[in-house]
């Protein structure tokens, strides 16, 4: 058994083998300071250097301008959930909804606490297991902002297309399980937030990107720390931010550079997705579930024929070191999470497992 194993985890999930040995350096000393990253003061040189280099990095890659906040800020995504309706939404207002599965009627459920909720549409009639058409949109007028969630960890799932909601109508993007895996254009957002743990970092931290004008038509009569323009006027650093994993995500940034940025990230990403779609789809044994014009790069779900033989699979697997292929507890079945830096070699045992465990079966 390799020494590290194919971690099919869907989050916390697998990071780049070179960011976390070079971490593990910088742990004890980082830069040659004598200091290690988790002990750097967030107001000294030396993390003062972390952070411009990552918000460098991040706008290079994505090729975000200057009229775009970038900001690292604790909770991970699911804080986005309700300090998004708190900057924008009131009983008078609207926020539109494209509802596709459990991450967004969380966001929806929260959104509900503070103003008007427009769902514009919906797969749950189908277990969200296909991404609605840009032609089934049914947008409200005047809507403060409308949301989408890019990738569906759960029933894998993941858009093809960008929404385009009503002129003057902001779009924010739930982008936690598929950011910088492809290139996205960001100037079609408002906002794109994302939790770290999938693709960029350890879990807590999520990084969001924000055109400055929606900044400030944010709630200004809100606590401090859940206005957005307390931290994109302090360089997210108004109070102690999250100093190592700010740290991992620009080590990741550094890596995807490496790979030759997300447009050569994007292509290992299919080339991997593609290998396991293929099986599926000649599979007899093994069947993906998500519809075929909506699957997932990220998350590929499939059951075996019983209930029976995916829990026997995924048994067998853990024992050849291919963990964390169980579905989410609340659908069950299986997930092969394959993100960023999985490698190919990973996908192709999987495949071979499969192979093998279908030719016993039959």
């Amino acid at each position: 058994m390799r020494e590290r194993l194919f971690n099919f985890s869907a989050g916390p999930a697998i990071l780049p083998e070179s960011v976390l040995k070079k971490a593990q350096g910088a742990l004890w000393n980082l830069d040659g300071t004598g200091i290690g990253i988790l002990e750097h003061s967030h107001r000294g040189s030396a993390f003062v250097k972390v952070l411009e280099e990552t918000e460098a990095n991040c706008r290079e890659l994505a090729g975000i301008g200057d009229d775009y906040n970038v900001l690292f800020l604790q909770g991970g995504a699911s804080t986005q959930f309700f300090m998004m309706p708190m900057n924008w939404l009131s009983a008078e207002t609207t926020g539109d909804y494209i509802h596709t599965g459990t991450w967004s009627k969380n966001a929806i459920k929260e959104a509900k606490l503070f103003g008007k909720v427009h769902v514009v549409a919906s797969s749950e009639e189908a277990g969200f297991n296909y991404i609605p058409r840009s032609s089934e949109l049914r947008w409200s007028d005047g809507a403060a902002y409308a949301h989408y969630t890019s990738n569906n960890t759960i029933v894998g799932t993941q858009y093809d297309y960008v929404p385009e909601p009503p002129k003057g109508t902001a779009l924010i993007c739930d982008a936690s399980s598929d950011i910088f895996s492809r290139e996205v254009d960001f100037n079609k957002h408002a906002m794109v937030y994302a939790g770290a743990q999938k693709n960029l970092g350890p879990s807590g931290l999520a990084l969001i990107v924000i055109r400055k004008d929606l900044v400030e038509r944010g709630n200004d009569k809100l606590t401090t720390m859940l206005q957005y323009r307390t931290h994109a006027n302090n360089d997210s650093c108004f109070n102690t931010p999250p100093t190592f994993g700010i740290y991992i995500m620009g080590e990741v940034f550094k890596w995807i550079k490496e790979q030759g940025g997300l447009r050569a990230v994007a292509e290992v990403n299919t080339a991997k997705a593609n290998l396991l779609y293929s099986f599926l789809d000649e599979s007899e044994m093994f069947t993906g579930t998500a519809r075929a014009d909506s699957r997932s790069q990220m998350n590929v779900t499939f059951l075996a024929k019983t209930p029976e033989l995916s829990a026997q699979f995924i048994k067998e697997a853990n024992s050849m070191g291919l963990p964390g292929l169980a579905g989410h507890r609340s659908v069950g079945g299986m997930r092969a999470s394959i993100y960023n830096a999985f490698p190919l070699e990973g996908v192709q045992a999987l495949v071979e497992a499969m192979k093998s465990f279908e030719t016993k079966n039959r």
